[in-house]
């Protein structure tokens, strides 16, 4: 299995990084500490906790606020009351949401699989969520036993939403970061797909390289879809779309206060109209030409995912383990920096096998 990719561009970094996206999520419950356990066992340099907050305000471990697509919590009949429809960052959104509950109550929730039609839910019940500090906590932990520092690359979700309920995260993450040992040395990498909230914390950390006053701390801008907006420029009434972000211009500006971008892996190789790899874009050329690095997300192993010339047979249900590894390898060809993956035993293969 083979595709042509027309790349000259190499990595920037001294290493190509494997990134657990929620952890080792194809495998356990995302967001979990069995997941980033799982990760961090499977070989991942870096855990990603995507964190919202509670009534308490206190960071949380969920891919979304809404927590009914990955909890028990439509289980729980003293909870009924609190199923509600809110407007998240322009959209409406019906469920249950962390900001509504303290951590107490979050704590009698169990975490299941968020895509049962495609995975595994004998883990179902099993996992609580995990604040920030669990996760510190737990990483720190099992990087001792592996002998090696494994970074943690936290995303700030909906920050303007909670900022506008009082319940700012950046504070918050910096001083969590700042009150735990592990957290001043192992590599931290912030992201999120904001604009506002990655330059407030380029001010509080101070400046990129050697002006940084916590350096081992950098900042990760995510990149959406190319007609879709941040929603901090929404709120703002700006017209910055991500396909401005993405080009030479776009990045340059991102390039004064972050070290990396974040965007969907069809952004630096899209499909072609038959669901197979297409050609390269630019992106990742222009991206290092502004001395960004490139961490793109997600590299997942069910056929569902892949472009169409990796399948394995025809049930997009299937765990295709080779066409995962081949389609990393693809995008590795490309020149990308680190990568984040569902499955890092796989992305660790590709790496192998370069």
């Amino acid at each position: 299995m083979s595709v042509s990719v027309c790349a000259a561009e190499k990595p920037i970094t001294a290493r190509v990084l494997v990134i657990g996206h929620r952890g080792a999520s194809a495998l356990r419950p995302e967001h979990t500490l069995a997941s980033y356990g799982k990760a961090i066992a499977d070989g991942a340099d870096f855990v990603e906790p995507d964190l919202v907050m509670t009534k308490d305000g206190v960071p949380v471990a969920r891919h979304e606020n809404e927590i009914g697509g990955t909890t028990d919590v439509a289980s729980h009949p003293e909870f009924a009351a609190r199923k509600t429809t809110k407007l998240i960052d322009g959209v409406d959104v019906t469920g249950w949401f962390t900001e509504d509950f303290t951590l107490a109550e979050l704590k009698t929730l169990r975490a299941r699989e968020r895509l049962p039609q495609l995975r595994s839910t004998k883990y179902d019940g099993e996992f609580q969520i995990p604040t920030l500090d669990e996760i510190i906590d737990f990483v720190a932990a099992e990087s001792a036993v592996a002998g090696h520092p494994v970074g943690i690359i936290p995303e700030i979700k909906h920050g303007t939403y909670f900022q506008k309920l009082d319940l700012p995260m950046e504070d918050k993450v910096l001083a969590i970061l700042a009150a735990h040992t592990y957290t001043h040395t192992a590599p931290v990498e912030i992201q999120s797909f904001e604009i506002a909230n990655l330059r407030y914390l380029r001010g509080k950390l101070g400046g990129k390289g050697a002006q940084n006053s916590r350096p081992n701390i950098r900042l990760l801008q995510l990149l959406g879809d190319a007609k879709e907006q941040t929603y901090d420029v929404v709120v703002a009434g700006g017209k910055l779309t991500f396909a401005d972000m993405m080009r030479p211009a776009g990045l340059r500006d991102i390039a004064t206060y972050a070290d990396a971008i974040g965007p969907n892996i069809r952004s630096i190789i899209p499909l072609a109209a038959d669901g197979t790899l297409g050609q390269p874009s630019a992106l990742v050329h222009d991206a290092h030409a502004a001395g960004l690095e490139l961490h793109p997300y997600t590299f997942r192993p069910e056929n569902f995912f892949q472009a169409k010339n990796f399948w394995q047979g025809t049930d997009p249900k299937t765990f295709n383990a080779n066409g995962s590894v081949a389609e990393m390898r693809a995008y590795l060809d490309a020149g990308i920096d680190a990568f984040f993956t569902d499955d890092p035993a796989l992305g660790r293969q590709a790496l192998d096998q370069r």
